[in-house]
């Protein structure tokens, strides 16, 4: 019998993390950071593309929710 059980992520923001369109300049940011022992100044612009995307993706969303798409909860 095969195991049906639906896996839910240990930290429940991570899906939704997953699902962001924002996702690659996260990872972007992140290994920039791990590359520069942390100096934040030499990631300023993984930084900045982060933030853009995801300024977009949230007048996406509530453009979504505007017209229909989307509830708040989403």
């Amino acid at each position: 019998m095969a195991n049906t059980k639906i896996q839910t992520p240990a930290y429940p923001s991570a899906a939704r993390l997953a699902d962001s369109i924002a996702i690659l300049n996260t990872l972007a940011s992140l290994k920039c950071l791990e590359q520069s022992n942390s100096d934040k100044s030499k990631c300023q612009e993984h930084f900045d593309n982060y933030k853009e995307c995801k300024k977009k993706e949230r007048e996406a969303r509530w453009s979504a929710i505007e017209v229909g798409l989307y509830s708040h909860e989403s």
